[in-house]
């Protein structure tokens, strides 16, 4: 089972284009995945640098044949959506969107933040695939956020009712406790943060691959800013259950179709 992960600045590359038939075909040609999380995904922006205001979650799901494709769009307004698209032409069993914490912050530009969640039938067994992208100019945000996370985890793990009889509470098997979560976390592999993240019965496969070795990094590689340099913020976290099935992880050092770097991740 392969999944990409992968912050596409709204399908923007270094070099000022906005394509999304390019990121579509950068990601067949890095790993024919079986499951892509896109975050920072765009429809009626024409405000964004190089937008037109095409509505790139329909543009990416038709390049995608075979795949079905979900999104969740915090930021929904005038017919303007900003967030994050998973496909995956694996069984689908259920989906569920939810809301991250948005505190007050007067100090700080901030924006809606989601997860998308799906229950998959992988080759080796339902797991839910959740994927999102934190706050990046607040760190209280951040840590709200991370807070959810974490509860939203617990409450997957839950026990609930189940239910036979066919409507909305219909509830023939509980969620998976297994899960990937994956996405751009903003925050750099030392941050209190990636640990409370660990603390909630995750493992960063990164680490788990490679022990001791640092992350390679996955943002502002081609930004030649002294003051801001290159740092990981985007991750694969898995369930400790899920560690044994870790083949490989990477990152795409090249790429250039974003101002983040593809993540790609293997199991068996």
């Amino acid at each position: 089972m392969r999944l990409l992960s992968w912050n596409v600045q709204w399908c923007r590359g270094i070099d000022g284009k906005v394509d999304p038939a390019r990121i579509a075909a950068q990601a067949r040609r890095l790993a024919d995945p079986d499951v892509i999380c896109f975050q920072e995904v765009a429809a009626g922006f024409v405000e964004l640098p190089g937008s037109r205001g095409e509505d790139q979650f329909e543009l990416l799901g038709k390049e995608f044949e075979g795949y079905q494709a979900f999104a969740v769009c915090p930021v929904d307004s005038a017919g303007k959506r900003f967030g994050n698209l998973l496909l995956t032409r694996l069984p689908v069993r259920r989906v569920l969107r939810h809301s991250l914490p948005w505190p007050p912050s007067p100090e700080a530009q901030s924006m809606p933040r989601g997860v998308m969640e799906a229950v998959i039938e992988a080759p080796f067994g339902a797991l839910r695939v959740l994927t999102t992208h934190l706050e990046y100019s607040s760190a209280e945000h951040r840590a709200a956020q991370v807070g959810r996370l974490r509860a939203i985890h617990a409450e997957a793990c839950s026990e609930r009712q189940r239910v036979e009889e066919p409507g909305p509470y219909e509830l023939r098997e509980p969620l998976p406790q297994s899960a990937i979560l994956c996405g751009d976390f903003n925050f750099p592999p030392a941050d209190l943060l990636h640990g409370r993240v660990c603390h909630a019965g995750f493992a960063d496969a990164w680490e788990a691959l490679h022990p001791g070795l640092p992350h390679p990094p996955t943002f502002r590689l081609y930004e030649n800013n002294a003051e801001k340099p290159p740092h990981c913020c985007d991750y694969f976290f898995v369930t400790q259950d899920l560690r044994p099935r870790l083949r490989s992880i990477r990152v795409d050092l090249e790429n250039q179709a974003s101002d983040h770097q593809p993540v790609i991740l293997e199991l068996s």
